[in-house]
This record gives C-alpha cells, sequence and structure tokens, in this order.
C-alpha cells in the first residue's frame, strides 16, 4: 500500500484502544501507526500496552481487548521512549484524532516525564473533514470514500489503516471542491498540504482538552466554568487564585502547561 500525500515529513496516523475516555484517569491498552513516508510507503507498527489499571468491561467490549490478553505486556513507561522515536519529526493524523488520541498520547508521554514535544508538528484530523463535507463515521467514510466495507472496526490496526485511506481519498476528491464563507466569498478548504489541514482540523483549540480557545479577535479565552467566554490573561490577573485552583485541580497535564504558558507571556507585557 503506498500513499499520494505530498508531505514535506512524515505523517505518523495512529490510533489508540483505552480504557475510557477520560485523558486524565484512563490509559493506553493499545496503539496503531502507520506511517505514511515522504517517498510513498507505509510503515505499519501495532502493539498493546498493559495499563496498570482493570480495563472496565464497558470499554472491552467495544475494543474486544480484556485484562487477560494485556497482563504480560509492558506498561507504556517501558514502551515510551521507543514510541516516541518512532515518532520523532513526524506530523500526527488519525480520525477524531484531535479531541482525543492525540490529547490521550501527549498525556501518557507526560506522565511518564517524556517531553514529546508538539511545538512543530502539524496535526490532522480526518474526522475534521469528514464531517466539514460529509457528516457520518469512520465506518460510513471508509465505505464513501474508499468503497469498501470496513472489516474490524474498533480494532486499532483496521481503523488507523482506514483513517490513512480516507484522508487520502477526501484530498483526491476535494482539492477542486470550493465552499463559500459567510461573505460568501468562494475558497477551497481541502489541498493537499498538511499546513493547510492542519489549520483546518485544529480550529480554534488551544489546549486538547478545549478549556480554552481562541475567540474571534484570536484572544485566548476559558471555554468552560464561571469564566467562560473570558479572556484568560485578564482573569489570571483579576482571578490570581484562579490559576492555583487549575494546577492543583483534575485537569490534564496539556492544559496546565498551555495556561502556564499563557500567564507567562501576558504577564510579560
Amino acid at each position: 500500500m503506498e500513499h499520494q500525500l505530498k508531505l514535506n515529513k512524515p505523517l505518523a496516523f495512529f490510533d489508540l484502544e483505552t480504557t475510557g475516555v477520560m485523558v486524565n484517569k484512563d490509559r493506553i491498552v493499545e496503539i496503531a501507526i502507520a506511517k505514511a513516508n515522504v517517498d510513498g510507503t507505509i510503515e505499519v507498527k501495532t502493539r498493546r500496552v498493559n495499563p496498570g489499571i482493570p480495563i472496565p468491561i464497558e470499554a472491552s467490549l467495544v475494543h474486544g481487548i480484556y485484562d487477560e490478553d494485556v497482563k504480560d505486556e509492558p506498561q507504556f513507561k517501558q514502551v515510551a521512549k521507543s514510541l516516541a522515536g518512532f515518532l520523532e519529526g513526524c506530523d500526527l493524523a488519525g480520525f477524531n484524532s484531535n479531541r482525543f488520541d492525540v490529547p490521550m498520547l501527549v498525556e501518557e508521554f507526560y506522565r511518564n516525564d517524556i517531553d514529546f514535544d508538539m511545538k512543530n508538528r502539524k496535526l490532522i484530523d480526518a474526522q475534521r473533514i469528514f464531517h466539514l463535507m460529509e457528516p457520518r463515521n469512520l465506518t460510513a467514510a471508509f465505505k464513501f470514500y474508499c468503497g469498501k466495507d470496513l472489516i474490524g472496526a474498533h480494532g486499532a490496526e483496521a481503523d488507523v489503516l482506514a483513517t490513512l485511506e480516507v484522508l487520502n481519498a477526501q484530498v483526491k476528491r476535494y482539492e477542486e471542491v470550493s465552499l463559500k464563507d459567510e461573505n460568501g466569498k468562494e475558497y477551497f478548504p481541502i489541498q493537499n498540504d498538511m499546513s493547510k489541514l492542519h489549520e483546518l482540523t485544529m480550529s480554534n483549540s488551544i489546549d486538547f482538552a478545549n478549556r480554552m480557545v481562541y475567540n474571534k479577535e484570536r484572544i485566548p479565552v476559558f471555554n468552560f466554568g464561571k469564566y467562560s467566554g473570558r479572556s484568560v490573561t485578564e482573569v489570571l490577573k483579576s482571578d490570581p487564585s484562579y490559576y492555583d485552583w487549575i494546577l492543583k485541580g483534575d485537569f490534564a497535564i496539556d492544559t496546565k502547561k498551555k495556561l502556564t504558558e499563557i500567564k507567562l507571556q501576558g504577564f510579560q507585557r
């Protein structure tokens, strides 16, 4: 299998199976990566991980992985360095990856003291493109774009390979398709350019948990709680205890890091 995506660096499609959907509490039980290389080749790696906590039966019924299946597998901390090495220099892609898989993976790295640098990585979410152009799910996307039935859906490797094929087909299908913005101006949202797709699929998010977003003026604002819609910098100045509350609270490490960056930038002005 090869791809026709125009890449300046490898694009690693990945999918996670986990114990649940809480980024700060749940753990990875399987990860599959399909690395699309600049030369058109694809490398696939899949491995299971012992999460160190029981897998709830509700999660097992979705992905088919039970405690017995991972009891002899290494924990994430034992594979973290080699995994980070495999993803070194890669942009990241997936299906609903910006909302779930990327935050979960980053959190696992942070939790195990691996400084997984996200600043120079482009993030491409095929689901964002799909929902913009054809609102459905991965199984329907695979059928629609690739003309195939997705066998083994919710298995990490089947899902990640399907997502790679879907993005490849999306770019082919929509490169020449235009939309109109709110002012009636025509534009072409889908281009075979990872920078453009990154801008499209990341939207206005600041942290992966979406606790902070950019407003229309591109000012960071809180996206939850009593200060929802308020400038992050202004809130931190008027109510310094709110920063301490978040740092001590049950929030994702990524959220705390991004909040600290905004605080430091705002107080340096």
